[in-house]
């Protein structure tokens, strides 16, 4: 059964996750040149139901993505710019009062938008952070002792910048670990450029793009996601490589039960996007650095010997024996008769 849109209506859509993929996946690319695989993940993270966080330099089009993904879905979309300043109330909302009722009035914030971009998030300070996490992990937001939920399919997309840390309050790790990815996008190739730089010769052509799939289509997706087959022995290659980050010498924080659940969500989305309905080894190995890059923390002395997380994580997955799904065993059983 469809969940209701937050207006007390339920929607019903059958949309596969690979159409509505396709379909947002080609609209995004006329905004965004040469990025197919972020905005893969991207999708990755949406149809969990999950929040990115997008870490990298500025001018590399994060807010496009974020404006481009809202207007492919035809969802709300609202910016918050972070700043010191920034208030929690800022974020949630706040109660004013009304003289001609003489009643107080909830005013919602930013946060109430089903497309949420968090723009430079370690700008502002911890107390102005913490005000996203009930949303992130809840979908719903408290002000003044009443609870409002969040009309799905409700996003938070937030950027910060890898170099500049002058005036930043850097993200705790409870609240890095809501963010279900960390992605970059990077600078573009040559040829990726040059097409760029045509298609914003007469203006942007992020004011020409339309809706391709209705939120409900996506929440149906997001739904169906959870039905993709995980084999036992896939599941537990999730868990071998969450309990290898845990019990690493080089790593001083290893993964979460939630980021169990993250990997073990995010293969499941993948595998849906590419149009099956099961989970192969390879769907799990594809989101490892995604998912767990920004959950680990490496002990000083390993960051002394110039180790870096990706690269450890490598190491760790290349350790751990890949299963072999029930079919292809079956295959090989055969063979060997």
């Amino acid at each position: 059964m469809a969940r209701s849109d937050g207006d007390g209506e339920a929607k019903k859509s059958n949309a596969d996750p690979a159409a509505v993929a396709s379909r947002l996946l080609a609209n995004i690319e006329k905004v965004i040149i040469g990025k197919r695989l972020p905005i893969t993940l991207c999708l990755t993270a949406y149809f969990c139901e999950g929040h990115i966080l997008l870490e990298d330099v500025p001018g590399v089009a994060k807010t496009m993505l974020a404006r481009a993904l809202a207007r492919s879905v035809g969802a709300s979309f609202k910016r918050l710019q972070c700043t010191p300043d920034l208030l929690p109330t800022d974020v949630t909302g706040v109660s004013v009062f009304n003289p001609k009722t003489v009643e107080f009035e909830f005013r919602p914030g930013p946060i109430f938008a089903q497309t949420l971009l968090a723009d430079e998030i370690n700008r502002t300070t911890p107390r102005t952070q913490s005000a996203l996490l009930e949303a992130m992990a809840e979908r719903r937001v408290s002000v003044d002792g009443q609870t409002y939920p969040l009309k799905p399919p409700f996003l938070v997309l937030a950027t910060q910048n890898p170099i500049d840390h002058e005036g930043t309050f850097p993200l705790p790790e409870a609240q890095l670990d809501r963010f279900l990815v960390r992605l970059t996008l990077g600078y573009p190739g040559l040829e990726e450029e040059g097409k760029m730089l045509m298609r914003l010769q007469h203006g942007h052509p992020i004011d020409d793009l339309n809706p391709v799939v209705s939120a409900a289509d996506v929440v149906a997706a997001q739904e169906k996601v959870r039905d993709v087959h995980v084999e036992d022995n896939v599941r537990r290659y999730i868990l071998e490589i969450i309990q290898a980050t845990r019990q690493h010498d080089d790593i001083l924080l290893g993964g979460s039960p939630r980021a169990s659940i993250a990997l073990f969500r995010t293969a499941q989305a993948l595998a849906a996007i590419q149009g099956r309905d099961f989970v192969l080894p390879d769907d799990v190995k594809r989101m490892v650095q995604p998912v767990l890059a920004h959950r680990v923390i490496l002990r000083p002395e390993a960051r002394l010997r110039k180790v870096t997380t990706p690269a450890l994580l490598q190491e760790l997955v290349s350790e751990i024996r890949v299963p072999v799904p029930a079919s292809r065993q079956d295959e090989r059983d055969d063979f060997k008769d």
